[in-house]
């Protein structure tokens, strides 16, 4: 306990140093974050012992972000989102696949190894485009509601590239344990529906006036029914993002959600740290090329494409490149696949090291264009920094 008191303490302060910083000299605060992790990390001076810890910790943030997208979307305009933002999501995510796919094959990747980058390669991420929206956009306006069709839609693509991933090795074979697992989610939503109709809602109605209850109440709900899917094999990720998609159709959602952003936050600063706290300096010396040169091509094909979808859905040229823009990275999905398939043995150490360099090289470059050029929470002049 003293040890990990003694980490986090050094995480924060930090954290707080080079972020402040940061925006001296009007940086993207994230990316302090991400350095802070790559120099005093394991793999840095190595002042932090216990960041597998930290790293646990810091998925709480992606839990929490998760269930606060769903809190954000009723189940009848999640529809209507995911049918405005279908092709543009199923093509990107076909052609990021098969870009990365064939770059991996070039560069001389195994078969399977080639065949995971692609899977992971294919997402965009949610936590580093909702935290660079403004809440008014996120909230209130089209574009918001865009983009968050469009991760929503990805990170369900995500949860069964995962699923898929733990069922390679599941001795009834990989179509019937798939199956079992879809079968599980149905199930799992049914369930999570009827009980907020007649019990959840019943609960709150008689607390409502009391802020605080509230707000352990919508922690309990997240995590009680994160924990609950996991156990069913569903993952955390999957029971945070029903959980809440189920309590958006209540008024109080809102509510939850503006009271749970500061305990997010504190959790995502953790989360980007281990992002660099995770990257092996010596492994990474023999695949920065290859990252370099493919980070780059997903940095201008990724933004490129959504603005062509959009553009043929009827949106227009500037809404188009702002959304594709601000959907122009890689995924934190990208990392739980690449971490995943190792530890099941299914890919090689430099597959996950690549994935994982590849994906973070994203978020530093996207971070950086977003905050320069659109209005953001963390902008880099006053003109730009809007909440």
């Amino acid at each position: 306990m003293e040890s990990f008191f003694l980490d986090l303490s050094v995480v924060l302060v930090g954290a707080a140093i080079l972020s402040f910083f940061a925006v001296l000299l009007k940086q993207p605060i994230i990316i302090a974050y991400i350095v802070c992790g790559i120099v005093i990390g394991p793999w840095g001076i190595g002042w932090i012992k216990n960041a597998e810890f930290i790293e646990l910790i810091s998925h709480l943030g992606i839990t929490l972000l998760l269930f606060l997208a769903g809190l954000c979307l009723h189940p009848q305009k999640l529809v209507r989102l995911f049918r405005k933002t279908f092709f543009a999501t199923l093509g990107n995510c076909l052609i990021s696949f098969l870009v990365a796919f064939l770059f991996a094959r070039f560069f001389q990747f195994g078969m399977v190894d080639s065949l995971c980058i692609g899977l992971a390669l294919m997402f965009s991420s949610t936590i580093l485009t909702v935290k660079l929206l403004p809440t008014t956009k996120l909230h209130q306006q089209k574009m918001g509601a865009i983009c968050i069709g469009v991760l929503i839609m990805q990170d369900l693509l995500a949860i069964t590239v995962l699923a898929m991933i733990r069922c390679l090795g599941a001795p009834q074979g990989v179509a019937a344990s798939f199956g079992v697992l879809l079968i599980k989610l149905v199930i799992f939503i049914g369930i999570l529906l009827v009980f907020e109709q007649f019990v959840l809602r019943k609960i709150m109605a008689k607390v409502e006036r009391l802020h605080e209850t509230l707000f352990v109440l919508g922690l309990a709900w997240c995590f009680g029914i994160a924990t609950i899917s996991n156990e069913m094999g569903l993952f955390y990720e999957t029971g945070a993002f029903f959980a809440g998609v189920v309590l958006a159709r209540h008024p109080i959602s809102l509510f939850i959600s503006e009271k749970l952003k500061p305990l997010r936050d504190f959790f995502l600063v953790l989360f980007f740290f281990t992002l660099g706290a995770k990257l092996d300096l010596l492994v990474m010396k023999t695949i920065l090329l290859p990252a370099l040169i493919l980070g780059s091509i997903f940095i201008v094909l990724k933004p490129w494409l959504f603005k062509k979808f959009f553009v043929l859905a009827g949106e227009t040229p500037d809404f188009a490149k702002e959304t594709g823009i601000r959907l122009g990275q890689l995924s934190e999905f990208s990392l739980l696949v690449a971490l995943l398939a190792f530890e099941l043995g299914h890919i090689s150490s430099d597959a996950s090291q690549f994935i994982q360099l590849v994906t973070i090289l994203t978020f530093i470059a996207s971070s950086y264009i977003v905050v320069f050029r659109y209005p953001t929470p963390i902008g880099t002049s006053e003109k730009l920094i809007k909440d």
